[in-house]
């Protein structure tokens, strides 16, 4: 009987975690879908983004907040043309436009000033050669125009192109943190943060987005699994989740919650910032590692009792994710993400069905069982 009982709860918690699984790769095909394009400033991915979390918090029973913020961007919503030596490039695969660049509609000739930059001074125009194309945001427009092509588009040097790129400059543009807690049974005034942003850096034109898969559509899926497991499961300390927004333009939403924190900043035990762990195959790194060392040696413990990575690697304070200006105000926390398989980042590349989430069960254990030695060290 005590066999059957034992093999009947080793078969529910295989069949809890394929539906945490189907959950998660849901979660992350719809966040990195063309309606939300690339969570990012244009078509209202962002926004987008912030109330599908929100009604996925509400699905759980929780009730969040959405602590809305504004910052300027440089965005692009229309126009994005490029033709070079009479080929016409695609956009996002051949070339993209440096963030803060500003519109230009032109024509002309390209003078070369070395191997990789050729310029037209009329039209203030820098074409820049580059072997990978990465995006990123700008909260400022300069006075000129930079084209980043990809180096193996052609074979000929760039001597003449025709050119029609539109950018719109945002003075306040709007987006959202999204906040929601699991109160504690026990010690509701001792908090557990789990944190990911859900931003990503949007759309290029009208027809290239850039899908975000691992940055970070992973992390929040994750991050909404562990919700979802914790409102079924109330831990005795409370459990706080906080999707930032404007992460990729400077972490700007995680130091907004903490200069306008919803929760008393003192009563958090520990932050646990989930960023790119979407794969895991060569295990993961912690930054705030050395910082914290008690912490970083009871992961390790945890991880090693249940086999679930093959090595977190530890790393020191950096500025790096929405972790860094908690831990300036003295909130301990780490930074986790994980590493192997995929390469993609900050391309049109990084999408849901390149992620193979090889350790996620794995992950998401080693987080339950972390979470809880913290609480239980604490009694």
């Amino acid at each position: 009987m005590k066999k059957i009982l034992l093999l009947f709860l080793v078969i529910l918690a295989n069949y809890t975690f394929a539906q945490d699984l189907a959950y998660t790769r849901k979660t992350l095909n719809t966040l990195t879908s063309p309606p939300l394009w690339g969570r990012g400033y244009t078509k209202n991915g962002m926004g987008v983004a912030a109330d599908f979390i929100e009604k996925e918090f509400l699905k759980m029973k929780l009730k969040p907040i959405q602590q809305v913020f504004s910052f300027p961007v440089n965005t692009f919503p229309g126009a994005m043309d490029l033709t070079l030596n009479g080929k016409k490039l695609i956009a996002g695969r051949d070339f993209i436009v440096a963030q803060a660049s500003k519109g230009l509609k032109a024509k002309g000739l390209l003078v070369q000033k070395d191997s990789a930059h050729f310029i037209n001074e009329a039209e203030r125009l820098i074409l820049t050669l580059q072997p990978k194309l990465t995006w990123s945001v700008a909260k400022k427009v300069e006075g000129y125009t930079e084209i980043l092509i990809k180096k193996d588009v052609s074979a000929q040097k760039p001597q003449n192109f025709e050119i029609d790129i539109e950018n719109q400059f945002i003075p306040e543009f709007k987006a959202s943190n999204i906040y929601a807690t699991v109160k504690g049974t026990k010690r509701s005034d001792s908090i557990i943060v789990l944190t990911a942003h859900y931003d990503h850096l949007g759309g290029m034109g009208a027809k290239t987005y850039f899908p975000g898969a691992n940055d970070n559509a992973s992390g929040v899926s994750l991050l909404l699994s562990l919700a979802k497991f914790y409102a079924k499961n109330p831990p005795p300390y409370t459990i706080a989740f906080i999707c930032f927004g404007a992460e990729e333009a400077g972490l700007i939403g995680s130091k907004y919650f903490t200069e306008n924190p919803l929760l008393e900043l003192t009563k958090i035990r520990f932050l646990l910032n989930l960023d790119l762990v979407g794969t895991g195959e060569a295990g993961a790194t912690v930054v705030n590692a050395t910082v914290y060392p008690k912490e970083f040696d009871l992961l390790n413990k945890v991880n090693a009792k249940g086999n679930y990575l093959v090595k977190i690697n530890p790393r020191g304070k950096a500025a790096n994710s929405d972790h860094y200006f908690f831990s300036e105000k003295g909130v301990p926390a780490f930074f986790l993400y994980t590493q192997g398989g995929i390469t993609a980042y900050h391309d049109i590349d990084d999408k849901a069905e390149t992620l193979p989430f090889t350790v996620y069960e794995r992950l998401f254990r080693l987080l339950i069982g972390f979470n809880k030695e913290l609480m239980a060290g604490d009694r």
